[in-house]
């Protein structure tokens, strides 16, 4: 894509459009309410900031060098010319100043940022952009759409998968449950239900910034392309998928699953799916007839071998830890944690909570939210069983059911320059309820006991210190983290 078609139409004379003089516009990107936001139990009015550098390296520099700066001017210009004639009329547009662009060969804005990985208050900005050179003060603005559109997701996924995280670690507390099992208990399965596979990789690094379970194979070439990724970054297992099951056929389900076990995946950790037909069926007797098989299984060299049964329909709450209106004493009422129990036992944890035979396990993956997740863990406490006897497979119900105003990004001018002369603007809608209120002029923000706290209306020696620092300046990424540095600093 030509990186100049990266705009909402309107954007494209917004140039002409600011007072003749204009020089400098200076502009910030702040979530604004939680208003919005999805139920998070322990949120705080702090979203986790992250994404940022994956645009600058992924839209700022790869693709406005590859296809603006490092094409033939005249193709890209003339390109440019024949979108807004095309849709604003012969002329509407002129091309000048994409023209002059392309002689200077770089983007000529600065952005200045907090650390990836800080958990941001509301009405507290994630970073600022301004202009370098006075000739292209429209650049600022014009970038607005790729920015929030590339930026806004991964934030609010992240903010999302460090709620799943807080939740997981504090039954994990409550019932004994070891802490290091919970980047794993969360497993990211949203990427089929994304706008794409680039939306994908980008939101499921959101989720990596709290977890390492993750089915986003893309997400994981995201980290390392662009976050330096090393180490331990995305792991997940060998599973089956309806598919399989069907295919062996109804009748010889239980010899499928014993092919997977015994003769495909002797060893580690393998998750099958159990509900094709009849999942009571697999979780009690198909379950007991290969026990024998299961418990001879070889241990990996991280020492698991693990059976995982996948449930994928109904009640999740109801099915992992019973139904109390079904028949007592039938599967359905004692729930799967329990048929597993009866079958195969298992331990008792310091805090005197049962925890499976580690040669099995549960994950469930259908239709999980927060409130679900919590449901789901509280019904296993309440049986006496640990938090870490399941794993949520947590998709585009989370993930996809999202909008940029979840947390209300916006990005807003709030300082410009004008025939060498400062400006102070801001937005206050009579006809609002004050979220939309923004900041005045040039910005400093500070880390405080209570996280982060914006200064507006500074001076410019004021607006240079702070916790906003150049992270891009000129074409170039002058400020780099790795995906290792925003764990730590998340997780801290």
């Amino acid at each position: 894509m030509n990186p100049l078609s990266a705009i909402d139409f309107y954007k494209a004379d917004h140039r002409r459009q600011y007072p003749e003089g204009t020089e400098y516009v200076y502009s910030n990107f702040t979530p604004r309410s939680s208003r919005l936001a999805p139920v998070l139990d322990s949120f705080d009015d702090r979203v986790v900031f992250v994404g940022l550098q994956g645009y600058i390296k992924r839209f700022l520099i790869e693709a406005w060098n590859q296809n603006f700066f490092n094409q033939p001017k005249e193709k890209v210009v003339a390109k440019y010319k024949r979108r807004m004639d095309g849709s604003l009329g012969e002329g509407a547009i002129p091309v000048d100043h994409i023209e002059a662009l392309h002689d200077l060969g770089y983007l000529p804005v600065e952005i200045k940022a907090l650390a990836e990985g800080s958990r941001v208050n509301i009405k507290v900005p994630m970073f600022t952009i301004v202009n370098t050179l006075p000739a292209f003060y429209w650049l600022t603005n014009y970038l607005e759409t790729s920015l929030s559109s590339d930026v806004w997701k991964v934030c609010t996924t992240a903010t999302i998968a460090y709620e799943y995280k807080c939740l997981l670690m504090n039954f994990a507390e409550r019932t004994g449950a070891p802490a290091d099992f919970v980047p794993l208990q969360g497993h990211d399965f949203s990427s089929r239900g994304m706008s794409g596979i680039e939306d994908a990789a980008q939101s499921s690094l959101g989720h990596l910034t709290s977890f390492i379970g993750t089915d986003s194979v893309a997400s994981i070439d995201y980290a390392e392309d662009y976050y330096n990724a090393e180490g331990v970054i995305g792991v997940s297992v060998p599973a089956t998928e309806h598919s399989v099951m069907c295919m062996g056929t109804q009748g010889g389900e239980v010899d499928t699953f014993r092919r997977l076990i015994a003769e495909l995946y002797p060893r580690g950790v393998v998750s099958i799916v159990s509900d094709t037909w009849d999942f009571w069926q697999v979780i009690t007797s198909y379950a007991r007839d290969l026990k024998d098989t299961i418990l001879a299984r070889e241990e990996d060299a991280l020492g698991l071998a693990k059976v995982v049964f996948r449930p994928d329909s109904g009640d999740p709450v109801k099915i992992i830890c019973g139904d109390p209106d079904a028949e007592p004493g039938s599967p359905e009422y004692k729930g799967a944690v329990e048929c597993l129990w009866d079958i195969f036992g298992g331990d008792i944890t310091d805090k005197g909570y049962k925890t499976l035979n580690p040669r099995v396990g549960l994950i469930y993956g259908d239709s999980i939210t927060l409130q679900r997740a919590r449901a789901i863990l509280n019904g296993m406490e309440a049986k006496g069983f640990a938090s870490s006897n399941i794993v949520l497979g947590i998709g585009s119900y989370t993930y996809q059911y999202l909008t940029r105003d979840n947390f209300g990004f916006a990005m807003k001018a709030t300082w410009g320059q004008v025939y060498g002369e400062g400006r102070e603007i801001f937005k206050d809608p009579v006809t609002d309820s004050g979220t939309k209120k923004s900041a005045r002029g040039l910005l400093r923000v500070e880390k405080t006991g209570e996280g982060f706290e914006l200064f507006d209306q500074q001076s410019f020696d004021q607006e240079k210190q702070g916790e906003l620092k150049t992270v891009f300046k000129d074409g170039a990424l002058v400020r780099e983290q790795s995906l290792t540095d925003i764990r730590e600093r998340l997780a801290s």
